[in-house]
């Protein structure tokens, strides 16, 4: 098995001896290769992806601590990967009206665009997922997934 990096957190647990363990850990990297590679022909990473997806979502600029609670990372972590939009084209930096101290993060029209690029290269992944796994009792696999990550 290759070794943990920061970029694929799922091999720094360690396997054990159970086969199963070890399939759903090799599983959750397949998928996550899967994405990160879609994505790359978009000339994005996973994190920035998610990023422009939450502000689409959002529809207005989000306040970089809004942006983090919504991506469930820490604000020094968004403030870096909002450096890395910006310095992309993809995402500005605004004033917030309500909050001079507060700054904000807007789209950028090739921002929407690359996130579109993006969402159809996600949902061909997602097309493959769904057809790897036709014929198994989706809900069942869903609860299941969903207690072993305590939601």
């Amino acid at each position: 098995m290759k070794e943990a990096t920061a970029e694929s957190p799922v091999l720094s647990v360690p396997c054990a001896p159970d086969p199963l363990m070890s399939l759903l850990l090799r599983t959750a990297h397949a998928i996550e290769r899967r994405l990160d590679d879609a994505l790359e022909t978009v000339e994005l990473s996973t994190p920035k992806y998610s990023a422009l997806t939450k502000l689409v979502q959002a529809g207005e600029p989000l306040a970089l601590s809004e942006l983090a609670a919504r991506m469930t990372c820490v604000r020094s972590n968004i403030t870096q990967l909002v450096d890395r939009l910006e310095a992309d084209g993809l995402v500005h930096r605004v004033e917030d009206p309500r909050d001079r101290r507060s700054v904000r993060a807007a789209l950028t029209s090739l921002g929407r665009q690359r996130q579109a690029a993006g969402e159809e290269r996600v949902a061909v992944v997602r097309e493959v997922v769904v057809e790897i796994l036709a014929g198994i009792d989706r809900g069942v696999l869903e609860r299941a997934l969903a207690r072993l990550t305590g939601g």
